[in-house]
């Protein structure tokens, strides 16, 4: 620049040259500027390669991440689908143990109670046999009890009321023109017996007001008995009655006149 102004300056300036000295200053600016464009058109290509191999690393990765997830997504359902079917065969087996555990239970109820109507005909059939054996004992064996003969022997006696509706029940019942004994007969006696046969006094005198001159006397008969039912009855003032093989045995030590 500094030269061509000094041959500028030794030269007059015409047109031409001004025209000349633009063009060169405009062909260097050109030159400038095409090479700054192809500086920037190859760090934009190398911004492009660049961008489209993150692009393709990042496509990579996101592959790879689906693929993971499926796989992962894949074993979670096939880990939910074995649980399921583990749950459904444990739920179905429960279910039919339930089911066997409901029928033994049916069947072991049917059983008992089976057994409870066994027993309780046992029972009604004990109690038949012991009413009949000293029914049959008082009937057909010595009637002299308490130092007095009872001449009338009745099984069963019942009194009704007027509606027809059952009052009481005795047993076994004695007679004689003085007195009267009510015979509680059990198959095997209990503490509680004693309790019921003296409640029968009051009942026999409500429902047999015929009888209400006559000496009333209470026995417990039974094929079996406890010492301390024995000791009861004693102390009640109560008859005890056993079975001696074919007969009756009488113990009246202590017996009151109700």
């Amino acid at each position: 620049m500094t030269n061509d102004v000094a041959e500028t300056s030794n030269k007059p300036l015409t047109l031409e040259s001004m025209m000349a000295a633009f063009n060169e200053r405009m062909t260097r600016n050109e030159e400038a500027w095409e090479k700054s464009n192809a500086e920037w058109e190859k760090r934009n290509a190398e911004w492009a390669k660049s961008n489209a191999e993150w692009a393709k690393s990042r496509a990579e990765s996101n592959a790879e991440w689906a693929k993971s997830r499926a796989e992962s997504n894949a074993e979670w359902e096939k880990s939910n689908a074995e649980w399921a079917k583990s749950r459904a065969e444990s739920n179905a087996e429960w279910e039919k143990r339930n089911a066997e555990i409901d029928k033994q239970i049916a069947e072991n109820n049917k059983k008992i109670a089976a057994i409870d109507r066994q027993i309780g005909g046992m029972g009604n059939n004990n109690g038949d046999f012991a009413q009949e054996f000293f029914f049959n004992a008082l009937y057909h064996g010595n009637r002299k009890l308490f130092g007095q003969e009872f001449h009338d022997v009745m099984p069963e006696v019942r009194r009704y009321s007027k509606k027809g509706g059952l009052k009481s029940e005795y047993d076994v019942m004695l007679l004689n023109g003085q007195s009267v004994c009510i015979v509680e007969v059990k198959y095997k006696a209990d503490t509680d017996d004693v309790a019921n046969v003296l409640k029968k006094e009051a009942s026999f005198r409500a429902n047999f007001p015929e009888y209400a001159n006559k000496s009333l006397y209470l026995a417990l008969a039974s094929l079996s008995f406890h010492k301390k039912v024995e000791k009861e009855c004693r102390k009640q003032g109560v008859a005890i009655m056993k079975q001696l093989g074919k007969t009756i045995e009488v113990f009246d030590e202590n017996l009151k006149v109700f």
